[in-house]
């Protein structure tokens, strides 16, 4: 097939790189818009020679947002981040980045426009991330109508920040409890990073129509559950301590604090806490999957043969009789 040129920002990202594969089986040419050309050299293997090209650009400057697009016939915005550090803020590049791609796609005559937020975006929400996810899908809409915003819930795979990040913590030396935030109640719906790339391709390749998505699995999960099935998968017995919500914004501000150290991330913010007390789940009204049909990977066929390094032994583990 072929179906032209695909700008992508964010391609280099754990969601990208599969956006990217996605793309390239489905015949485009991707061109992947990144800070550091030079670190996504294993993007180029994901399809034929000279399919994949990488170019520079930063969607906080416009002009290398504008060459960027230069020839394309589609865009995707996958820019994000999960907490705040030095330059990459959330205004920065949820709103002004998302601006800046869809000014710049808007200049070239380009009208196929995925820009892809998150569940519970909200212009009104006293959460810096959702409101600032919001914010953008509206900056994107006033610049190019046609664009389809594509809401996931909590994403996983391989690379995934979520269940790594808590099996990690499970198997941590002198580890021996979870966190239960809030006491675990929070629902949400995870989905396959594969099965959100399939679907940002296929409304690529079918042109976009304005239409918002809401990405969920095919299953609801509350917090505590997720943490029961992680340690099913991975053998390990783990106290799960339930953390009222007071006690997790204290966990919070720690995070921040350690986040200010150079080269260490924190492993929690504030803002995190508060997104954490609303279930993301996709709403009963929304358009998802079932428009596309695609077919759902489930995080029981999934989860389990990744996290096989946390398990005693890693690949060697063997299941203990009881």
């Amino acid at each position: 097939m072929k179906k032209g040129l695909v700008t992508v920002f964010g391609g280099s990202g754990f969601v990208g790189r599969y956006v990217v594969r996605a793309l390239a089986r489905d015949g485009w040419r991707v061109r992947v818009a990144m800070r550091q050309p030079h670190t996504g050299q294993e993007l180029r293997v994901m399809g034929n020679v000279g399919q994949i090209q990488l170019v520079q650009a930063n969607v906080r400057f416009k002009q290398s947002v504008e060459r960027a697009v230069e020839g394309a016939d589609a865009v995707i915005n996958l820019v994000a981040v999960l907490y705040e550090e030095g330059r990459q803020s959330f205004e920065g590049l949820h709103v002004n980045g998302a601006n800046n791609v869809a000014e710049a796609a808007a200049s070239a005559g380009i009208t196929n426009f995925v820009q892809v937020s998150a569940i519970g975006a909200d212009k009104d929400s006293d959460i810096d991330y959702a409101r600032t996810k919001a914010l953008g899908e509206a900056a994107v809409r006033a610049a190019v109508p046609s664009a389809d915003i594509m809401r996931p819930s909590i994403i996983f795979g391989a690379e995934d920040g979520f269940f790594n990040r808590f099996a990690k913590m499970a198997t941590m030396p002198g580890g021996l409890a979870l966190p239960l935030l809030g006491g675990g109640n929070t629902k949400f719906q995870p989905v396959y990073v594969g099965d959100v790339a399939d679907a940002i391709a296929k409304v690529i390749g079918q042109g976009t129509t304005a239409t918002t998505y809401e990405l969920g699995g095919p299953r609801v999960y509350s917090f505590k559950e997720l943490m029961q099935f992680l340690l099913k998968s991975i053998d390990r017995k783990r106290l799960l301590l339930p953390v009222p919500w007071i006690g997790a914004n204290a966990l919070g501000f720690v995070g921040e604090m350690t986040g200010a150290l150079p080269f260490v991330p924190p492993f929690l913010t504030r803002d995190q806490v508060r997104n954490l007390k609303i279930d993301n789940v996709v709403a009963d009204d929304a358009t998802g999957f079932d428009a596309l049909g695609l077919q759902l990977e489930t995080i029981e066929s999934i989860v389990p043969e990744y996290l096989e390094k946390y398990r005693k032994y890693g690949q060697f583990y063997e299941k203990s009789v009881s």
